[in-house]
């Protein structure tokens, strides 16, 4: 075939399009809200298993999200919005939730929320404000409830983003005392071109123990044609079919569940709630498949648990403050160290090597004359944790260890050098002619000269690696 006979049978075949993700639908949905410190990606993972249609995250503020730096994570198969400042993961997702993940963001500019949202439009299946939070963090920096009492600028931030994105925009908000002026209020906000409306059936200045307002949402509902997703309910939640009860009651599009799915995410489950070891062991199990912060995973379960942390094993956890240590309470253990050191091998570095490197970039740009590679070479590094918990009293700590082991030896107690980036800290210990040192990088100075005379004991043979393996002081 010539040339021009291959152009022109080329120029007949169809045009191949790329296939868009189905834009979010958000009528007739069983939803997870947005909870502070629970709507992390394990949870949220762990609720569409259960049924949920669609998760929410905890509330992101704009500045926050803004600076973060969006990486892949091939080792997790996620994507990856870090603070550069400290390493920590600010949000983490993954396809198992991309059409179902809804971000909502804590802003009251409406240039910094069109700033995140194109950071993060194509990573989630859509994007909420937050209105509706009555705590003072929020509403001191005009965010959340604050909202409310400015509809103005509230309708401005909406049309701003409803505008110039690509995917659905939402926000969710209380009811006003006046339920005319609510009705008023959404009408307001729907003009934006919202695709839903969260409701909170209860006004600003309510809290949990106050009965929700159905009766508002049902008038609500009827003067408007977008979803409204009746939110407030959860009191009167014990089973699956209390979520429809109460998205009826409210004469609502969707229902969406905070405090109920907190204490037991299996709320979502259309068979039945599970009992919450089940529910722990399968949480868990996603927290360390998708490298979860200890204390974020550790303030989940203490949700679920509520009063049994008062029993032997409750107390047991509490003391825990690495993810090792409490899987161990559940016999998940070994399968915590194997999965880590498999995440390690295929290149997850975690939040210490993240810090190590922004910390040399931000001393670079300052064009500092050391240099934190040179600092710590002939270092004896390990990559060692200081975990309070696992010394019962202050004589046992690894500084009063090593201090008193060199009076014994008759040698020059240990001294330390420590480093500061940020705000985290990194000790080099020197005792007998050598010098040791953790490779992390820890909150305050006394935990890195910690973290460093525990490598110095290890080194020295005065503690065994599968102690500290086993307790998780030690990651490989």
């Amino acid at each position: 075939m010539s040339r021009f006979k291959w152009l022109s049978t080329l120029s007949k075949l169809p045009l191949i399009k790329m296939k868009k993700q189905p834009r979010l639908d958000y009528r007739n949905k069983i939803i997870m809200a947005p909870m502070v410190r629970v709507g992390t990606l394990p949870m949220r993972l762990l609720a569409l298993e259960m049924g949920a249609d669609i998760v929410y995250t905890e509330e992101l503020v704009d500045l926050k999200l803004i600076k973060s730096l969006r990486r892949p994570n091939p080792a997790l198969n996620t994507i990856d919005f870090v603070d550069p400042s400290d390493g920590t993961i600010v949000f983490r997702t993954c396809s198992l939730e991309k059409s179902r993940v809804v971000l909502q963001l804590g802003t009251s500019d409406a240039a910094r929320a069109l700033a995140v949202g194109k950071l993060v439009q194509n990573d989630i299946a859509g994007l909420d404000i937050n209105m509706g939070c009555p705590k003072e963090f929020s509403i001191k920096g005009g965010m959340g409830a604050a909202l409310l009492a400015d509809p103005e600028k509230a309708a401005h931030i909406l049309q701003t983003l409803t505008s110039q994105l690509d995917i659905p925009i939402t926000c969710k908000i209380r009811i006003l005392p006046d339920t005319l002026e609510t009705i008023k209020l959404v009408q307001t906000l729907a003009a934006t071109g919202i695709a839903a409306i969260g409701i909170h059936a209860r006004t600003r200045d309510e809290r949990p123990q106050h009965r929700p307002h159905p009766d508002v949402l049902q008038a609500v509902a009827s003067a408007v044609d977008i979803p409204v997703i009746a939110n407030g309910g959860s009191r009167d939640m014990h089973t699956y079919e209390d979520l429809h009860k109460f998205q009826a009651l409210c004469g609502a599009d969707s229902v969406m569940v905070a405090r109920a799915a907190q204490l037991n995410v299996s709320i979502f489950r259309k068979q039945g709630i599970l009992p919450i070891d089940d529910v722990i062991c399968k949480y868990l199990r996603l927290c360390i498949d998708y490298d979860n912060a200890p204390h974020n995973s550790k303030y989940c379960v203490q949700s679920i648990l509520k009063e049994l942390q008062e029993t032997p094993r409750g107390k047991r956890f509490l003391q825990c403050q690495t993810l090792q240590q409490i899987c161990d309470i559940w016999d998940l253990g070994d399968y915590c160290r194997r999965k880590q050191q498999e995440l390690k091998e295929h290149g997850n570095g975690g939040r210490a090597n993240v810090i190590l490197t922004e910390c040399l970039a931000k001393r670079q740009r300052l064009e500092l004359s050391d240099n934190l590679t040179d600092e710590y070479e002939g270092v004896i590094c390990r990559n060692m944790a200081f975990l309070r918990s696992t010394y019962t009293s202050d004589t046992q700590l690894p500084k009063m260890a090593l201090y008193v082991l060199a009076g014994k030896l008759g040698k020059k107690p240990p001294s330390y050098e420590t480093h500061r980036c940020d705000k985290l800290f990194r000790s080099i210990c020197s005792y007998d002619g050598q010098r040791f040192s953790s490779s992390f990088w820890e909150k305050n100075k006394k935990q890195a000269e910690q973290g460093a005379a525990l490598v110095a004991l290890l080194q020295l043979g005065h503690l065994k690696e599968q102690t500290l393996f086993d307790n998780g002081s030690l990651i490989s």
